[in-house]
């Protein structure tokens, strides 16, 4: 489904990185992801990480799910103004 998140944000203006990770390599990045977005949270548990996984200002916004509902309520395109994102 990242291709509907990088369909997306195309569509709205921004101009996303993308990084492929490969299936057998998954386990290991996210693990790596959850220890990085944990030491930013001071130890707190911040979740568990699914791909495809949308980071907004270098912080992990969330995953396809979290970026359908910002876009219908209006959410995404301000977040993404306040990031730099957009030129809008």
């Amino acid at each position: 489904m990242s291709h509907v998140v990088k369909r997306l944000l195309q569509c709205l203006g921004a101009n996303p990185t993308i990084y492929e990770i490969e299936d057998e390599d998954e386990n290991e990045v996210v693990d790596e992801l959850e220890n990085i977005i944990r030491d930013k949270c001071d130890g707190k548990e911040a979740g568990k990480l699914q791909f495809p996984a949308v980071f907004v200002g270098g912080e992990l916004f969330g995953g396809l799910d979290r970026i359908m509902a910002a876009h219908i309520t209006g959410e995404l395109t301000p977040v993404l103004k306040k990031a730099g994102a957009l030129w809008l």
